[in-house]
């Protein structure tokens, strides 16, 4: 009898120890943050580069990822599987242009930025919609406007525009902005392909915080102004917003352009930016362009 109960009582802490254990693990995954990448841009690859940063995030950064790809291609414009992950999710990262999803997808997105959670957007996110005049869904085709702070969609009254593609662009720190922690570790001056992008006078958004200035090499058109390349900002729900008009693929291979997304992934979470630099990524995805697959 004794015998039986010292079994029990084994078998009983054997139990507790395996329970307990399996709490702790799903404690620890989590308090490990939800980063959504949602992609779907046609031309610049973002289905390609952000995986990358993904998997540096998950390696390094101790957070979970998900990534989620327009269906079956880039340029499938109506169908963005798997969108109910932002519900869980504790930061959403776009870079999409010119979507059409469907009332139900759009609804994660809208649930979503009303939660107050923070928000990026890259490059072609600016318009990440294009819905025809008069459809349910066409206040979405300003989305940069009311979700990044940035001109609401392409052309229009905003004259929201590119300096061509033959155009490149240098990037400086903005003096005043010198000591945000998303600039930790970034160069003072670099170089981007990314031709640059016209959202000023009237963006970025007012209340915004100004973080680099891009300046033209190589514009087609005489006279191009410098404009903003990277932005902070606070959505009317209160969510934490950096925006960038960034984001063609060679910008990816740029380490002070690594850097600043890793950075500002940290700082929209309002956790604190890494002290210590993991080293350049290893990113190396061409530029396609428009392409029909």
């Amino acid at each position: 009898m004794r015998k039986k109960i010292v079994i029990l009582f084994s078998v009983y802490l054997l139990a507790f120890a395996l329970l307990f254990s399996t709490s702790l693990r799903a404690q620890s995954t989590s308090k490990k943050p939800l980063v959504v990448f949602v992609t779907g841009d046609h031309e610049y690859s973002g289905e390609f580069t952000l995986p990358l940063i993904a998997a540096e995030l998950e390696k390094n950064y101790n957070m979970r990822v998900k990534v989620l790809k327009s269906s079956p291609d880039q340029n499938a414009e109506e169908n963005i599987p798997g969108l109910e992950a932002l519900k869980e999710a504790d930061l959403a990262v776009f870079y999409l242009r010119w979507r059409r999803l469907p009332a139900e997808q759009v609804k994660y997105i809208d649930d979503y930025l009303k939660s107050g959670k923070p928000i990026m957007g890259f490059r072609t996110s600016t318009h990440s919609f294009n819905y025809p005049a008069g459809h349910p869904l066409e206040k979405w085709n300003a989305f940069g406007e009311f979700a990044l702070g940035s001109p609401p969609g392409w052309g229009g009254k905003a004259n929201h525009t590119h300096c061509g593609h033959e155009c490149s662009t240098d990037v400086t720190v903005i003096p005043e902005a010198a000591k945000h922690p998303i600039l930790k570790g970034v160069d003072p001056s670099f170089h981007v392909r990314s031709w640059l992008y016209k959202v000023i006078p009237d963006y970025p958004a007012k209340g915004a915080t100004w973080l680099l200035m891009g300046k033209a090499v190589n514009p087609d058109k005489p006279n191009y102004a410098d404009n903003p390349v990277a932005w902070t900002w606070k959505t009317a729900n209160g969510a934490r917003v950096f925006a960038t008009t960034m984001g063609h693929p060679e910008d990816f291979q740029v380490e002070s352009f690594q850097r600043l997304v890793i950075n500002a992934i940290h700082w929209t979470l309002n956790k604190p930016v890494p002290d210590t630099w993991k080293g350049k990524l290893d990113i190396n995805v061409p530029y396609r362009g428009m392409t029909k697959n």
